[in-house]
């Protein structure tokens, strides 16, 4: 096996601290031909659908591939706008307005990169332009607030399998998850609070998180738990009733059981009893998206105001908004705790590469 390197290696580089934001990912284009190889590598990933392999394989390529990316094509179209997807434009101002913020806490010492799990920029190509650019240090932020084997697992894997093949491993730190974290909590209730102070509130609040298969809770998995607790941690800064708020699952995929109560059916249901205005927000995502945008904006808005409702809106993610930036450079910094502390000389750095003979190659 012939392990990935740098030709033309500075010795004398000066080394730096990398921190790497990661989504999950997106086409390339809201068209049939771009839907299919980003679902076939996003479904093809056993973290994402746990069945076994053959029968999967038939299933995905026989059936999914053949139906559905037309229609994702057509959702993806709606949300669309003319320089891209909404989740890589919003990733995408998030870290450029995190190296804005750390590069003000810490010079040019840290440097900020985004990537995605399925897609283009894909994690490897972005560690391999980190490592180029001189970093030796890493922090992986995945922004998923609450961590599952699908998305924070998955990303795991992705960087497993990217450092396996490498000739040299940065040092790394990884976080999994930070649902409870309080500068999370503070910065998705104020985000409640400001928006609810501009339009008013609304008869229930729904805290909406993505959805996942029951037995993945019942193997462990304890992404369940944690949306519980970011509702109740939110919930409670806000100074909600337990009368003024639930907790739904979205998303759902396949015929098994998953997360329940559903988002959909919940919100079809309410208006019978007597809830005839909600607002909605969807803590687990990071930035607005196609399940935000298009799921939760327009299609569960449909199902709510034909069951009867009056009112209902969509209160959007954090995406680039300062709190949500100041949020991600803290805990940023709370990660490079001991390495900020470490010191470079840059001219040193250069004179013992050259008087051992390291010498990078034009």
């Amino acid at each position: 096996m012939k392990y990935k390197g740098s030709p033309g290696f500075d010795h004398a580089q000066t080394p730096r601290i990398g921190v790497l934001i990661t989504n999950l990912g997106t086409p390339e284009a809201p068209e049939k031909k771009a839907l299919k190889p980003y679902l076939k590598q996003f479904l093809s990933d056993p973290r994402v659908v746990e069945v076994p392999r053959l029968l999967w394989w038939f299933i995905l390529n026989v059936i999914i591939l053949n139906v559905r990316p037309a229609r994702s094509a057509e959702a993806y179209a709606t949300v669309w706008e003319e320089e891209g997807s909404p989740l890589l434009l919003h990733t995408r101002d998030q870290a450029s307005a995190l190296q804005e913020a750390l590069t003000q806490r810490h010079g040019d010492r840290i440097l900020v990169d985004y990537a995605m799990r399925y897609g283009r920029p894909a994690v490897s190509n972005r560690i391999q332009a980190m490592l180029k650019a001189g970093v030796r240090k890493l922090v992986v932020i995945p922004l998923y607030p609450q961590y599952s084997g699908p998305t924070g697992g998955s990303t795991f894997d992705a960087l497993a399998e990217d450092f396996r093949a490498r000739r040299w491993l940065p040092d790394l730190r990884f976080v999994a998850q930070y649902h409870d974290h309080p500068g999370y909590i503070r910065a998705l209730a104020d985000s409640i609070k400001a928006y609810r102070e501009a339009h008013g509130s609304a008869d229930k609040l729904i805290f909406s998180y993505h959805g996942e298969p029951l037995r993945y809770l019942e193997e462990g998995d304890p992404y369940h738990c944690q949306c519980h607790k970011t509702t109740r941690l939110v919930a409670e800064s806000l100074g909600l009733a337990e009368d003024d708020y639930l907790t739904t699952f979205q998303s759902r995929f396949g015929r098994e059981e998953w997360l329940q109560p559903y988002t959909d059916e919940t919100l079809k249901s309410l208006p019978d009893r007597g809830v005839r205005k909600v607002q909605v927000v969807c803590p687990g995502f990071s930035a607005d998206c196609l399940e935000t945008i298009e799921e939760i904006g327009e299609e569960n808005r449909e199902y709510f105001m034909d069951a009867g409702g009056e009112d209902y809106a969509y209160i959007p993610c954090l995406n680039a908004t300062p709190a949500h930036i100041d949020f991600l450079a803290d805990l940023a910094e709370e990660q490079l705790s001991g390495w900020l502390e470490e010191r470079t000389d840059p001219a040193l750095s250069a004179r013992l590469a050259a008087e051992m003979g390291y010498v990078p190659k034009s």
